[in-house]
């Protein structure tokens, strides 16, 4: 029978078995399968399928569509644990990931992309939630940037094997695909029955809700849907496409971002708490715009393969300091609202992402300048949101035009 452990009481079981331990070991697994598909996939959809622009523009439209219905997980956590969901959807990532390399055409890698996102959103989904109700507000934005540091640390060491051992060993796509895939949905099920189920004191409101009041929160979430398939979609492919990056080469700039996450979202955590959400990601923003200028600058003047790569590793340190918008969100919300919010707020992430990878994929083939053009005017509009966030947001005091005296009624 599964073991019922509320969260006050945690603190007595061994340390391997507490919540944040489980966080953190969820954190290093999930990275293991889809940073290694990441890592591989322009490479094998170039090289084995022979996508263009437009190819991957639909694929990464139908990788979003399960991004866009984690709504979704309302309904399923009236009969799942958050916790026993989150883990089944870790391992359903990991099982798609190992065999992806079965379906080399553009309709088995559609298929296969389509089952290893449900694992993906809806394991994205659930662990936010979980780690905004199991960590406290003092100490989440630390312990959130520790948790970057040990998704890239992991897999940081898939990384090293893939570019030491790739052309030594030969190594063929579905036996790094098998590996990482089958190691993370392995991890997932130890994790589903090595764990007791912690139960947060405060219950989750089981149904779907849109506050007024968290209306930046959601903006906020679309603009960052929106600009980062941008960079998801056509950064990684412009380094295959334009530059000719092999395999190796493409890891080994993963690996340089590894790196830099590990030494770097500590501190990025640590930023958050002492500067506060408003100027961690009005920097984030401002830092963002002009990286994707000069993505454009690239095709526009000719500018070379290394200032590609140095754009290419700023703009995933600056992504890391998205962790400032889920400590907006846990100051702001009401604990019951963090399960049917983070849900809702993904869809709302996810809006643009069903539609812009497929159009700008077309795009993309008349001018890729522009298409980073308009994810730096999406940086922009980030950035103009962002000002509006109040130096210490709370419940009653979510936006700069809110009156931090009256409290909201609900």
């Amino acid at each position: 029978m599964t073991q019922i452990v509320p969260l006050g009481e945690a603190r007595h079981l061994p340390f391997w078995r507490r919540p944040v331990t489980l966080l953190f070991l969820m954190a290093a697994a999930m990275p293991i399968a889809f940073s290694t598909w990441s890592a591989l996939l322009n490479n094998f959809t170039i090289e084995v399928a022979g996508f263009d622009g437009s190819d991957i523009g639909w694929l990464h439209t139908v990788r979003e569509i399960p991004g866009f219905l984690a709504v979704g997980v309302i309904a399923i956590i009236i009969f799942m644990r958050e916790q026993v969901l989150g883990l089944v959807s870790l391992a359903l990532l990991g099982a798609a990931t190992a065999i992806t390399a079965w379906f080399p055409t553009m309709g088995g890698i559609l298929t296969i992309t389509m089952l290893s996102s449900i694992g993906f959103h809806y394991y994205e989904t659930v662990n936010q939630s979980l780690q905004l109700q199991w960590l406290d507000k003092v100490r989440a934005p630390k312990l959130l940037g520790w948790l970057v540091a040990a998704g890239s640390a992991a897999t940081l060491v898939v990384y090293v094997i893939i570019v030491a051992l790739w052309d030594t060993l030969g190594l063929s796509y579905n036996i790094v695909y098998m590996a990482s895939g089958g190691f993370t949905a392995l991890v997932a099920l130890f994790a589903l029955f090595a764990y007791p189920q912690f139960e947060s004191p405060t219950p989750q409101v089981k149904k779907m809700i849109l506050r007024r009041r968290y209306w930046l929160y959601y903006a906020l979430q679309f603009m960052a849907g929106a600009r980062r398939q941008i960079f998801v979609v056509f950064a990684g492919f412009m380094m295959v496409e334009k530059f000719g990056f092999d395999v190796h080469e493409v890891t080994a700039l993963f690996l340089i971002n590894l790196v830099a996450n590990m030494i770097f979202a500590p501190l990025m955590g640590q930023a958050v708490a002492r500067f506060g959400e408003r100027n961690t990601l009005v920097f984030e923003y401002a830092g963002l715009a002009l990286v994707f200028l000069a993505y454009g600058g690239i095709y526009m003047f000719g500018w070379g393969v290394l200032l590609a790569a140095v754009l290419y590793v700023v703009d995933h340190l600056l992504f890391a300091l998205a962790l400032a918008l889920k400590t907006y969100f846990q100051k702001i919300a009401d604990p019951a609202d963090i399960a049917p919010t983070a849900a809702v707020a993904f869809t709302i992430n996810h809006i643009a992402a069903v539609f812009l990878p497929a159009l700008l994929g077309y795009l993309w083939l008349v001018s890729p300048a522009a298409v980073f053009i308009l994810a730096a005017a999406m940086a922009t509009v980030s950035l103009l949101l962002a000002l509006l966030i109040p130096r210490h947001p709370a419940i009653g005091n979510e936006t700069r035009l809110t009156n931090p005296l009256v409290r909201p009624a609900e």
